[in-house]
């Protein structure tokens, strides 16, 4: 637990300090965090040995994730595009190996792409929209107390649990105080702008944060659980790698910013 508390205060310090800067070094940190995690999937998916179809999903990943805008490049391809076009290679990949590489490993990369590329993509498109640093630490803050609160509501009142077969530790009564408390996280934060967050806007973004945060967290559960892992990877001390600890935010992000639901 001490090792758990030291990691999480060293880099949610730096991951705020960045945060705050904005422009390349929030930026930056977000697209690192992009291709770590992208590491820990494919590892994880034991497909260290493929390295041309590695190679592939990292080229679209990148292509999806960096804010080329920021560098004032205007690129050629949206990401559907790149997006299927990297659909493509992975299937010529699959007739060229004679299926040595199969259907079913190249659509587990391309998976991943779309996963993990769109997900940091977003939260760097958050931060470049209007009122950039207001909405993101709004939708981070949601996050982490949604996490902090169905922990400690289900460790102090959890008797029902949520989805045993998926995460046995989590409870129905956690996942209420996790939504309960990401909504009065969201209404203070409109308490103090409420020129730019209305109360009741506050009060279903903070439950649609926390809602589809958890399903976050048991998507990256269900699927460890079918890989037989208990962490991602090893990059965070206590806390294991980048999607475990990020699998809440990389659904929030794209969700809500598909619904209009933050300025982008």
């Amino acid at each position: 637990m001490k090792q758990r508390i030291v990691t999480g205060v060293i880099a949610g310090f730096l991951f705020i300090t960045l945060l705050v800067l904005g422009g390349y070094w929030y930026a930056g940190l977000i697209v690192l965090l992009s291709i770590l995690g992208y590491r820990e999937y494919i590892q994880m998916n034991g497909f260290t040995k493929h390295k041309l179809t590695g190679a592939v999903g990292l080229l679209a990943l990148l292509y999806i994730t960096i804010p080329w805008e920021l560098a004032g490049v205007s690129l050629p391809l949206s990401s559907s595009a790149v997006i299927w076009l990297g659909m493509f290679l992975l299937l010529f990949i699959t007739v060229a190996s004679k299926n040595k590489i199969t259907i079913d490993q190249v659509s587990v990369i391309l998976l991943g792409v779309v996963y993990i590329g769109f997900g940091f993509y977003y939260m760097i498109a958050a931060r470049l929209g209007d009122h950039g640093l207001f909405w993101t630490i709004l939708v981070f803050v949601c996050i982490w107390a949604s996490d902090s609160g169905a922990y400690f509501v289900g460790s102090k009142l959890g008797k029902h649990l949520l989805w045993p077969q998926i995460s046995p530790k989590k409870s129905i009564e956690g996942a209420v105080g996790g939504v309960v408390i990401s909504m009065i996280v969201a209404f203070g934060f409109a308490w103090f702008a409420s020129d730019l967050l209305g109360f009741g806007q506050a009060l279903f973004l903070g439950f649609v944060i926390a809602v589809v945060g958890q399903v976050g967290d048991l998507i990256q559960s269900a699927y460890k659980r079918v890989k037989g892992i208990k962490d991602t990877g090893t990059l965070l001390p206590g806390h294991g790698g980048v999607l475990d600890r990020m699998d809440s935010w990389l659904i929030v992000f794209p969700f809500i910013h598909f619904l209009g639901m933050i300025p982008h």
